[in-house]
């Protein structure tokens, strides 16, 4: 059972979401970044229980980096997550049909562009925790192509309502996770795209493939879409490439449904290939890796649980 929500501290919180966003508004992005890495920096030094989890997950990870390592690459998540929140709420009023050019670097995405346009065929379009995944949609949309995305809602419901509304702004629509089965349906029968972000622990009943050495339980719904619907699956991000808001979005690899037809168990086959996919991602920047993320919070059966969801 859910825990009970204290709707006045919610409501108070969603007050301090709205001062932070005209304070942010009220300054230019230079300002932002800075005032975004001093609070990374300042949670980083506080927050030991997330600290440890990061360092743990980060040690887990890459076994041979020195201890001085793990700690910058730590410290540099946590500003990550900082510059996160500032971005999207710069994203609806930089990343314009008009201008999104001038923040915006395009690698590897001729095909998923090609498939977009034509609509011969859906499409999965999955990313991770990594970097600015927020503008990935936002991009898609300012370029014309408006994306419907499955996310879990926020528990804090004013603020949920309130993202809701700049991430919807550009044409994006999202529906809760629970319950978007007949959307999700819908549009892929039409042969639209539908995205997911594919990082998230999907409990015991989970299917467990590898990321980064060790098993990770891993929702099978978006290897049964593909398979189901015959649609490519195409693994993307937003790799933040300075503190002056421009970006890379590229295709790290597009999974094709003739890769799949012969394997004797296309659900883990698929599930693996795209978790590998994502995992390389990170490799390429894991400071903008979200490393306090739960990710292998749960273990497959008959093996202990680590401390706080460390695998």
């Amino acid at each position: 059972m859910a825990k009970k929500r204290n709707r006045i501290m919610d409501y108070l919180t969603y007050v301090s979401v709205r001062i932070f966003a005209m304070l942010v508004h009220m300054f230019g992005w230079e300002a932002n970044y800075r005032t975004a890495r001093w609070l990374g920096n300042l949670i980083y030094r506080f927050d030991r229980r997330h600290r440890n989890r990061a360092l743990e997950h980060l040690r887990r990870s890459f076994p041979l980096w020195s201890d001085e390592k793990y700690h910058r690459v730590a410290k540099a998540s946590m500003r990550n997550m900082m510059y996160l929140g500032v971005e999207i709420l710069f994203t609806t009023r930089l990343v314009t049909p008009g201008r999104w050019r001038r923040h915006i670097e395009l690698t590897n995405t001729s095909e998923v562009i090609r498939m977009l346009v034509e609509r011969k065929r859906p499409l999965i379009f999955i990313a991770g925790h990594f970097g600015n995944w927020e503008v990935v949609g936002h991009t898609m949309a300012a370029l014309g192509f408006p994306s419907v995305a499955i996310a879990r809602p926020l528990d804090n419901a004013y603020v949920n309502e309130y993202m809701l509304g700049v991430r919807e702004r550009a044409g994006q629509t999202i529906y809760d996770k629970k319950g978007a089965v007949q959307a999700v349906d819908r549009v892929l029968s039409a042969n639209g795209a539908v995205c997911f972000i594919a990082d998230q622990d999907a409990g015991r009943k989970g299917l467990f493939v590898d990321f980064f050495g060790r098993k990770a339980s891993t929702y099978k719904s978006i290897a049964l879409l593909a398979m189901q619907y015959n649609a490519p699956v195409s693994v993307g991000y937003g790799r933040r490439l300075d503190e002056q808001y421009h970006f890379e979005l590229g295709i790290q690899r597009t999974i094709h449904p003739h890769e799949w037809a012969d394997k004797a168990d296309p659900l883990t086959w698929i599930t693996q290939e795209y978790t590998t996919a994502l995992e390389e991602v990170i490799r390429t920047a894991p400071e903008q890796y979200l490393w306090v993320h739960r990710r292998w919070k749960h273990r497959p059966k008959g093996e202990e649980p680590g401390p706080d969801g460390v695998a």
